[in-house]
């Protein structure tokens, strides 16, 4: 990803050529309203191959299905230490983190929660986890997304490797992107409140667990009515992005699920902070000595 050097139009390229949309390609709305964002700014989007693009399009396009079905579906908003789930399919630990029980297919875990919506509990953090598995899920299928994601803990922003996810501050963001909203006067009292993890949805729409779809201004309105007494410095949108690794997911429908139980794990802190942004997590463990893969 690099800045266009007319300053205009996004670019598209495919090896090292401007990809033109082309009548033929098979794709939805939603695709289509994708690939308009990806149209529409300053920055160059380089693909090695057009299945590339179109596999990051369809991932994008299954985010945001999964945010709207949740939506739908309504897992009340929570702290840490109210968190709750589905006991038949996770372990409760006493962080408020849900581990995956041995005898549990992941793709079945996953699904429940959306299924069984009402047995659940989480902050917006976990949301935002949760949303990038199910659509990880409907992209690779049942049988792939088993063999790569045993063993998952849902605990904030700790997610399995083959996720892949970056963070970064940038000038435009993507349908499928989180975004964070950042409170910086809120009210002690309600530190749930900090701010809220969304996902851009392809109507400029944006979907944060426990505030539902709303607009940008909307989703400030809300942050703005929980600062502490006194303070005159308005919540925001920060210019910081979430994206799991298209690439790296991409790979995983090109080889043998072998050697998994060598997969190198992420380490995770339980640091019982609601709705904070993956920078602040990824800070929060970089200060207690932990590295990054």
């Amino acid at each position: 990803m690099e800045k266009a050097e007319n300053g205009g139009t996004r670019v598209i390229q495919v090896m090292g050529k401007s990809f033109e949309f082309q009548e033929n390609l098979e794709l939805d709305q939603v695709e289509k309203n994708i690939m308009q964002f990806m149209q529409e700014d300053n920055i160059v989007y380089s693909y090695n191959s057009s299945r590339e693009l179109l596999f990051e399009i369809k991932v994008r396009k299954n985010i945001i299905k999964s945010a709207r079905a949740m939506n739908e579906a309504r897992p009340e908003f929570t702290i840490f230490e109210q968190a709750r789930c589905n006991l038949n399919y996770w372990k409760l630990t006493k962080a408020g983190g849900f581990l995956l029980r041995p005898d549990v297919r992941p793709s079945d875990a996953i699904m429940d929660i959306f299924k069984n919506s009402s047995l659940y509990a989480f902050e917006c953090a976990t949301a935002s986890v949760i949303i990038y598995y199910y659509a990880t899920l409907q992209t690779l299928g049942h049988h792939i997304f088993n063999a790569y994601f045993q063993g998952l803990y849902l605990y904030s922003w700790h997610t399995d490797t083959d996720l892949g996810l970056v963070t970064f501050h940038s000038s435009g963001f993507l349908p499928g992107d989180i975004v964070y909203f950042d409170n910086p006067d809120f009210n002690p009292q309600t530190p749930w409140f900090r701010g809220v993890n969304a996902i851009l949805l392809d109507d400029s729409s944006f979907f944060g667990h426990g505030f539902s779809i709303k607009t940008n201004e909307k989703i400030v309105q809300v942050l703005n009515k929980q600062r502490r007494q006194g303070s005159n410095r308005s919540a925001a949108l920060t210019s910081l992005l979430t994206r799991p690794s298209f690439s790296r997911l991409s790979a995983l429908t090109n080889r043998q699920p072998t050697s998994i139980d060598f997969k190198i794990k992420q380490p995770f802190v339980h640091h019982n902070l609601s709705s904070i942004s993956l920078l602040n997590y990824n800070n929060y463990l970089i200060s207690l000595g932990f590295q990054f893969f």
